[in-house]
């Protein structure tokens, strides 16, 4: 999904944008669209912010403002939203929050636009073969698509979740907007710690996610795979015959939405045996299998009979790498032991951050005031999820971009607990979930771990010396034939390299034109001394002129260039 589109993309689309404009002008941003710049895409545009901001609207903070903004720009923003409140290492964490509030409902499309996208997916034959009936009355209208109950041709109930007609196209010139308005906006959001083009890079990636319901099909079943052997947790199954990029055949689940249930509604045990089953679920997801459901708030999950939990809409997951979790093992153990120097080289391999920064003192006093917030006597007392929220929000404080696989690693975990406060709040949920933490330093840091390490090492070593004398032997070859190079690269001389070529390219030209000058003068002197105009004068004027036309063309390449 293209976002650096040429400046035409955006003017196919300019009604588009004189309505981003006029509503975010009405909603009290009229400064911000005039420091960006924005009125001057389109004349319609300046004309609408002049009208002023709506009185009522400019009462409310800021924050909610963008939320309203969002409502009002439709689905596309909605989800962008909804996006962005997963992601608040992208955002201020107010607007995340605030973000999070942005509901799906969208009004309803006919019957007739969904069959049409069914038939033109799976075809007029094969739908009838499938399905023995399919409810017009959908269950859901999101922004992005529409879910209808339907039943199979043997009698299974199933949910089709299609997408909206168009929505392709629809996101698509959105796209194009949002990657124009981010352009602009760079230079402004810069000082605020987020960059708005990687915020629409981010989101165009969730997006093709989105997009593809076959994603969200082979995510929903590795997960399904990875607790088949759990009762106590479950994903819808998924049928792939009648499956596309367009369409998602899932299992319907038979349980109430969690965001629908009142907790006094529910007995104690069953309150105790939700948060236990979605605890253990969210934590085995992150801890061991590396793979798991990034959103999962109380609208994704059903609780069944007996207190089991089933996970929902899994478009959205997170992967987790080995390395990862071995750098995760890290972190926890060396701020049980209290180790500076072990945890800020920890917290550098887990952001990927600069290394210098660990030598910067007010850096080093601010981890240990992190570290110190979480003092424990053992591992089994350390709160992972608070852990995981401070270690982002130092992150943040330095503005150090978190990696979107651990985002949503702590998205993940701090949900869950908060679901489950919310739940059962006299459940000890640190103390339950223990265990999963307890097992990952001990795969860290156990001696069949250790052994495995070394083995890897050993075989690097052996590999490395197998492949030196070749090596070798192909850096004499080079040197032999004289095709030998090196290149450096220092990206601190950029800036200092185009200025020299400026100065000396502006420097040619000023001697270009001090000669021509003065060979019109020497021609011009010459033909003085003889007292006549001769030819000699006339092929000065002719320099003079010329020095001239190149004068002015050199100061109006040196002007265009500055622009």
């Amino acid at each position: 999904m293209p976002l650096h589109n040429p400046i035409t993309s955006t003017l196919r689309n300019t009604k588009r944008v004189a309505h981003i404009v006029t509503v975010l002008a009405r909603h009290g941003f009229s400064e911000v669209i005039e420091q960006l710049g924005l009125p001057g895409l389109i004349d319609k545009g300046l004309g609408l912010v002049g009208r002023g901001p709506d009185a009522e609207h400019v009462k409310l903070p800021q924050h909610v403002r963008l939320r309203m903004v969002l409502e009002e720009l439709g689905p596309t923003y909605i989800k962008m939203g909804q996006v962005l409140s997963t992601r608040p290492d992208l955002i201020a964490p107010e607007l995340a929050e605030e973000f999070a509030k942005l509901q799906s409902d969208c009004p309803k499309l006919p019957f007739e636009d969904i069959r049409k996208q069914l038939v033109a997916e799976l075809g007029e034959d094969k739908l009838g073969s499938l399905f023995a009936s399919i409810d017009e009355t959908p269950l859901a209208a999101a922004s992005m698509a529409q879910v209808h109950p339907a039943v199979l041709a043997d009698g299974t109930e199933v949910v089709l979740k299609v997408l909206r007609p168009g929505i392709r196209k629809t996101i698509q010139s959105d796209m194009e907007v949002l990657g124009e308005l981010a352009r602009f906006a760079e230079d402004y959001f810069a000082e605020r710690g987020y960059s708005p083009k990687a915020v629409v890079a981010e989101f165009a990636e969730e997006l093709k996610k989105e997009l593809d319901l076959e994603h969200e099909a082979r995510s929903t079943r590795r997960l399904q795979r990875l607790f088949a052997d759990d009762p106590n947790v479950n994903f819808p199954k998924v049928y792939s015959d009648a499956t596309t990029r367009s369409v998602l055949c899932l299992e319907r689940i038979h349980g109430r939405l969690l965001s629908r249930i009142a907790p006094e509604h529910l007995d104690d045990a069953t309150r105790r045996r939700v948060v236990e089953n979605g605890a253990d679920a969210v934590f085995r997801m992150c801890l061991r299998y590396g793979f798991f459901h990034a959103d999962p708030h109380p609208g994704n999950i059903f609780v069944l009979d007996g207190g089991r939990v089933c996970f929902i809409d899994c478009g959205m997951t997170g992967h987790i790498e080995s390395r990862t979790a071995e750098d995760l093992a890290d972190l926890l153990q060396a701020v049980i032991d209290g180790n500076l120097d072990r945890t800020i080289h920890t917290v550098l391999a887990l952001a990927d951050a600069e290394p210098s920064l660990a030598m910067d003192r007010a850096f080093r006093l601010d981890v240990w005031a992190y570290i110190s917030r979480f003092q424990v006597d053992h591992l089994s007392e350390l709160d992972l999820a608070s852990l995981l929220s401070e270690f982002f929000v130092l992150l943040r404080r330095w503005k150090v971009r978190c990696p979107a696989d651990l985002v949503f690693l702590i998205k993940a975990i701090t949900t869950i607990q908060g679901v489950g406060t919310q739940i059962d709040p006299g459940f000890d949920l640190i103390g339950h979930v223990r265990p999963h933490i307890v097992r990952l330093v001990k795969r860290r840091y156990s001696v069949r771990a250790a052994k495995k390490r070394l083995l890897g090492s050993m075989r690097g070593y052996v590999e490395l010396a197998e492949d030196l004398p070749d090596e070798v032997r192909a850096v004499v070859a080079h040197l032999k034939r004289k095709d030998f190079t090196v290149s450096l690269e220092h990206k601190g001389l950029d800036r200092l390299t185009n200025t020299i070529e400026h100065a000396s390219r502006n420097l040619a030209l000023a001697l270009v034109l001090a000669s021509m000058l003065l060979s019109s003068a020497i021609f011009f002197a010459a033909d003085n001394e003889q007292s006549r105009f001769g030819y000699l004068s006339v092929i000065g004027l002719i320099s003079l002129l010329g020095c001239t036309g190149f004068g002015l063309f050199t100061l109006y390449a040196v002007y265009r260039r500055r622009k």
